[in-house]
C-alpha cells in the first residue's frame, strides 16, 4: 500500500516535513543538557530505602498469613450431621484456637 500525495499538498508538506526534522538550535536543547538523565545519589538512598520497606512488608505479611486457619468453616456443622437423632440441648461450640507458631 502506497500513500499519494495530491500534487496542491505536496509543497506544503514538504516544507513542514523539513521544519519538524531540524535540530534544536543553539537555545534551550529541550531541557536536555550536560546532566541530562543522570541520577544523584540521593535519587539513590531513597530507591534503596524503597526496596527495604517492601522487604520488611512482605516478611510481615508472610507472617500475618501464617497464623491463618486453613479453613473459616464451622466445625459444628461437621459434628453436628454425626450427632444422634435424639433431642439433646444444643451446647455451645468451643471456638478452634490459632495455630502457635514459632516466632522469628
Amino acid at each position: 500500500m502506497s500513500f499519494v500525495v495530491p500534487a496542491f499538498a505536496v509543497v506544503p508538506v514538504t516544507a513542514a516535513s523539513q521544519f519538524l526534522a531540524q535540530q534544536p538550535g543553539n537555545g534551550d536543547n529541550g531541557g536536555q543538557g550536560e546532566d541530562f538523565g543522570k541520577s544523584s545519589p540521593v535519587g539513590f538512598l531513597i530507591l534503596i530505602l524503597f526496596l527495604i520497606a517492601v522487604a520488611l512488608l512482605v516478611r510481615s505479611m508472610t507472617k500475618h498469613l501464617k497464623r491463618l486457619p486453613e479453613s473459616f468453616d464451622e466445625p459444628a456443622a461437621a459434628s453436628s450431621s454425626e450427632a444422634p437423632a435424639e433431642e439433646t440441648p444444643e451446647e455451645p461450640v468451643a471456638k478452634t484456637e490459632k495455630p502457635v507458631t514459632k516466632s522469628d
